[in-house]
């Protein structure tokens, strides 16, 4: 919970400070704040829970025999407690000092001017497979990155908000697209569900790549 507090907070709080999309610092930016979020909470919060702080990760990790359904059910749930409370800070700083905010009030994921649904399905589902099997990889027991883990992880965020930011804004994580979109409303809301099922679809085949992977000598 407080791990995807922070990652909502911090990274969406960027979004809006910088106003992301506006130009290319503003993207920079953004990508910078939400891996760096998960570098700082994965070597603050790693040896505790693990530092899913996503429920697509969290299902990457039920599927690779990693965590109980009854854990996984727990975790996504403080998750999305985790990012409304980061949401609700979020909301409180902007509404009561609104020139602080140049553009979108919350950093709530939509589909881009002129990218289509389909579009920003294809790039959720690729965009997380790639984020959940660089996070499978790496904190694998035996053949992972060890204490470089947290490192890889946030790297390949930044990457891939990069490349997802001109589309959807870049979600790959459920719980940080369901807070903000409902502070937000209108067309995050509406997108929502793109958030929500293309991040599970893509975790779900990063876990099964993973295994197949993992199970070769």
């Amino acid at each position: 919970m407080v791990g995807t507090m922070v990652l909502v907070l911090l990274g969406c709080g960027t979004a809006v400070s910088l106003n992301c999309g506006a130009d290319t610092a503003s993207v920079v930016g953004t990508a910078m704040a939400f891996g760096l979020a998960v570098v700082a909470m994965a070597y603050t919060i790693g040896g505790i829970s693990g530092c899913h702080i996503n429920p697509a990760i969290t299902l990457g990790c039920l599927i690779a025999k990693r965590i109980s359904g009854k854990d996984a059910v727990m975790y996504m749930l403080f998750q999305i407690i985790g990012a409304f409370i980061g949401s609700t800070i979020l909301y409180c700083l902007v509404k009561t000092s609104p020139e602080a905010a140049l553009g979108t009030t919350t950093g709530a994921n939509a589909c881009q001017s002129g990218i289509s649904l389909s579009t920003a399905f294809i790039a959720e589902t690729i965009l997380t497979c790639i984020f959940v099997f660089v996070v499978l990889g790496t904190t694998d027991s035996k053949k992972g990155a060890g204490n470089f883990a947290g490192l890889a992880i946030g790297l390949s965020l930044i990457l891939i908000h990069l490349v997802g930011i001109h589309y959807t804004g870049t979600s790959v994580n459920p719980a940080r697209s369901i807070a903000p979109a409902v502070f937000e409303g209108g067309q995050a809301f509406t997108d929502l569900w793109i958030f929500i099922v293309a991040p599970f679809f893509g975790a779900a085949i990063a876990a099964l790549i993973w295994k197949t992977i993992a199970s070769k000598d």
